[in-house]
This record gives structure tokens, C-alpha cells and sequence, in this order.
């Protein structure tokens, strides 16, 4: 078979290029003229693949490789100029304050509290509350900073979802005047953090018309027993929303419940395996009397409480892109520099297909919540729309965070190759905010007509 031109040509590239000084101290080593000999002999594949094997093997230029980007088809492109600067300016403290530490206090299951002001500098929480302190942007931004946040660490989203979505949403959606001009505006600022006691020991999903924790008016003041669970923010919150069944009309009512209250204890959860900075607490009330003047006016049955929940969920939804998109590209990133067999593992067939499959499912998450998002700003979003957006981006988050441990090996557990964190976070995800039953069950009865509901 002829040699082509164009390989001779290269060839005669690659000849210009040695150095003749260090040919002669091969020459010492090697039979040149058999090795001459041999090539000469070669078809124009066989050279050809002689040619890429030498390149690839350091005496050609340094491959460039595509950007680390979860991003596929590029939809923060559609952003504003002023939103994509506030997506860099989180990502950067993210980045800069966050990822150096967050390993650390996972580890001790501690919460940074000396970086709170920091985080309030960035001015994103309650940044869709028109009025007291917000930013006011849209619902499809506030899903943008929870990915950023998640993407590095999904205690801090959650963090940030309870204040800025639960505890200032519960406020926001179903207090007084006067409520909101007492709390939001310092709880935006991070001077004020709240909490959300829905959750109780016994009663999970069936909070709806379970709620064991009770509330009985006396004269002009309420009081409260029972116990929460699972309430993050618990331990240092300055006020907790507390849901309670009025033992009167059997109705799920609304309390903000102040830091200091007698009756109210708080006990710090141990010995998670997710979430883990999250200061989840125990909350018991005995004999907690709540002055008229703390009872959210508009919260009056679990309808109200599920507007505040469906207004949320969507932030879940993004969390959960959050996490997704860390830990893909922190495996992608990982696979471009680990070398197995003098190759770089990306470069293997098998590790391509984990990383696409986590990358699909990815884009697919986004592309999701962001029309979710869209349709949360347009005044749109129902039920549904929040639950099935939760279900997806939880359960495919699940099989990401799998295939990003997968093509790590065994340094995919250790925490300082940022992964494993997140495949322990994304089963809490998977869990809180609704379980996969429960939101089936919401978007079930929105396409049938039929509640399976018990």
C-alpha cells in the first residue's frame, strides 16, 4: 500500500522538530538504522498510528480539553446580564468560602456560623418578597442561587432554603402587616434566622390531618404542646413557625414561636449520615403560651400550610440540579486527570458512558426546573407541577450521584474527592419536602381525577 503524501508530510514536521543532539545519545541506546529500517516498511496506517502513539506521548503539543461545565445546553445564556453576575458572584463564594471548609464541618456535623455575614453580603434570601429588604427577583433566579449553593454543598442550600423559603415564605405568604415588618427584613439579612416545625416524631406525611402536636386558645393567648422533628435551623433559630391542630375546630394553625419561650426545648439530632451541617433539632412544647399577637392570622388549615410547601418544593427541585451537577462535574473533572494504564480514564469507553448518562439526566433536570420555574413566575404553578419536578430531579439525582462514586473507584468515598458528600446528601433530598410516594400521589390525582389518598 502507497504512503500518502500528507502522512509524509507530517512525518517531515515531526523530523524537523528532533533534536539531533539528543538522537545521538539515542543512537547509543537503539539500533537506529533497524528502527529506519522498520518504519520504512510500514503502510500508511501502520504510520499513521506510530504518528498518533508519538504525539500522544508527550512530544506533541498538550491536548486541550473541553471546560468543566454541567451546563449542556447552555441555559444560564439566558439569564440577564445582572442575574448571571449575581449566578458568578455565589458560585465564587461558594467556591472561595465554602469548599475550603465544608468537608470539615461535615465531618463534625457543625454549622459555619462565622460565615453567615458573608453569605448576607451576597443579599439572595426572601429575593422574590416584593417589599422588606429583598432583592425581588424572579422564582426562576432563587432556583439558580440554590443550584449554585447545592452545587457545592447541599447542607448550606438547605440552610438557605428553610430561611429564605420556609420560615420568611410561611411569614411572608400568611402573616400580618405587622409580622412581616418585624421579622422579614432582618431574617433577609441573616440578622434573624427562622425555622419551620412541621414535621413531628410519629407523624411525617400524614401531617395533613395527623398532626399530634395541639394548640388550645386561652383567652388571648394559645398554647402549645407537642414535639417536632427534624427541624433544621432548631438549635439557633430566633423564631420557629410551629404548626399545630387547634383541639377546638380540629384546623392546622400557624405560630411564630420566639427563641427563649418557656416551655420550649430544643435538642440537636446526632449520628446522621447526611446533611450533616444541617442542625436538625427535637423540638418538645409543654405548656407554651403564645400571645394572639404571634399567631400567623392567615394560616387557619393545612390548605394554608401547603401553599408555603408548594412554593418551596420547587426550591427543593432545584437543590437536588444542585447536587447533581456537583458531583457529575467534580467526577468529570476527577476522570480528566486520574490515569489508569498511562491513559487519562476519561479517555475509556466504559468511564464516557457513565459520564454522558449522568450528564443526560442532568440536562434533563434543568431543563425541567426551569420551566418550572418559568411557570412559578408566571403565577401557574400548581401542586403538581412542584411535585412531579421534585420526584424527577430527586430520583435521577440519586442515579447521578452513582455514577459519579462509580468512575471514582474506591477514592469515590473519601470526602476530600468531593463526591461522597453528596451521594449521602441525595438521600435526604430523595426523602424531605414530600416523600416520592406522597408527590406520585399529588400528580397521580392531577392526571386521573382520582385520589388515592388514604
Amino acid at each position: 500500500m502507497a504512503v500518502k503524501l500528507s502522512t509524509i508530510r507530517q512525518a517531515f514536521h515531526m523530523l524537523k522538530s528532533i533534536d539531533f543532539e539528543q538522537l545521538g545519545r539515542l543512537s547509543e541506546k537503539i539500533d537506529l538504522p533497524k528502527v529506519m529500517a522498520t518504519v520504512g516498511k510500514m503502510n500508511d496506517q501502520q504510520l499513521s498510528g506510530l504518528m498518533r502513539m508519538l504525539q500522544s506521548s508527550g512530544g506533541g503539543q498538550k491536548k486541550e480539553l473541553p471546560p468543566v461545565n454541567g451546563d449542556f445546553y447552555d441555559l444560564s445564556s439566558l439569564l440577564s446580564p445582572e442575574d448571571k453576575a449575581l449566578q458568578l458572584r455565589v458560585r465564587e463564594f461558594m467556591e472561595q468560602e465554602i469548599q475550603p471548609v465544608v468537608n470539615e464541618y461535615w465531618m463534625k456535623a457543625e454549622f459555619p456560623f462565622e460565615l453567615l455575614p458573608k453569605l448576607a453580603a451576597l443579599n439572595i434570601c426572601g429575593s422574590t418578597y416584593e417589599g422588606y429588604g429583598g432583592p425581588n427577583k424572579s422564582f426562576l433566579m432563587e432556583g439558580i442561587v440554590t443550584m449554585e449553593i447545592a452545587r457545592v454543598d447541599c447542607s448550606m442550600a438547605t440552610f438557605f432554603g428553610v430561611q429564605s423559603g420556609l420560615a420568611m415564605g410561611s411569614i411572608y405568604l400568611l402573616g400580618s402587616e405587622a409580622q412581616k415588618k418585624e421579622w422579614l427584613p432582618d431574617m433577609q439579612q441573616l440578622k434573624k434566622i427562622g425555622a419551620f416545625g412541621l414535621t413531628e416524631p410519629e407523624v411525617g406525611s400524614g401531617a395533613a390531618g395527623g398532626l399530634t402536636t395541639t394548640v388550645k386558645r386561652v383567652g388571648d393567648t394559645w398554647v402549645l404542646n407537642g414535639e417536632k422533628k427534624w427541624i433544621g435551623n432548631a438549635t439557633f433559630a430566633d423564631v420557629v413557625v410551629i404548626w399545630a391542630r387547634d383541639v377546638d375546630d380540629n384546623q392546622v394553625k400557624g405560630f411564630l414561636l420566639r427563641k427563649g419561650t418557656p416551655g420550649f426545648t430544643v435538642e440537636k439530632m446526632h449520628g446522621k449520615m447526611a446533611l450533616r451541617i444541617v442542625q436538625n433539632g427535637l423540638i418538645t412544647l409543654k405548656d407554651c403560651v403564645v400571645e394572639e399577637k404571634d399567631r400567623l392570622e392567615h394560616a387557619n388549615s393545612f390548605k394554608d400550610t401547603a401553599k408555603v410547601l408548594r412554593m418551596t418544593r420547587a426550591g427543593v427541585a432545584w437543590l437536588a440540579v444542585g447536587c447533581a451537577r456537583g458531583a457529575y462535574e467534580n467526577a468529570l473533572a476527577y476522570t480528566l486527570k486520574r490515569k489508569q494504564f498511562g491513559k487519562p480514564i476519561a479517555s475509556f469507553q466504559l468511564i464516557q458512558n457513565h459520564l454522558v448518562e449522568m450528564l443526560s439526566n442532568l440536562t434533563a433536570m434543568q431543563t425541567m426546573v426551569y420551566r418550572l420555574s418559568e411557570l412559578q413566575d408566571q403565577g401557574l404553578l400548581a401542586d403538581e407541577h412542584a411535585s412531579i419536578a421534585k420526584v424527577f430531579c430527586s430520583l435521577r439525582t440519586r442515579d447521578v450521584v452513582r455514577g459519579a462514586r462509580e468512575v471514582m473507584g474506591g477514592n469515590g468515598i473519601l470526602l476530600e474527592y468531593n463526591v461522597a458528600r453528596f451521594v449521602a446528601d441525595a438521600e435526604a433530598i430523595y426523602s424531605y419536602e414530600g416523600t416520592k410516594e406522597i408527590n406520585t400521589l399529588i400528580v397521580g390525582r392531577a392526571i386521573t381525577g382520582f385520589s388515592s389518598f388514604i
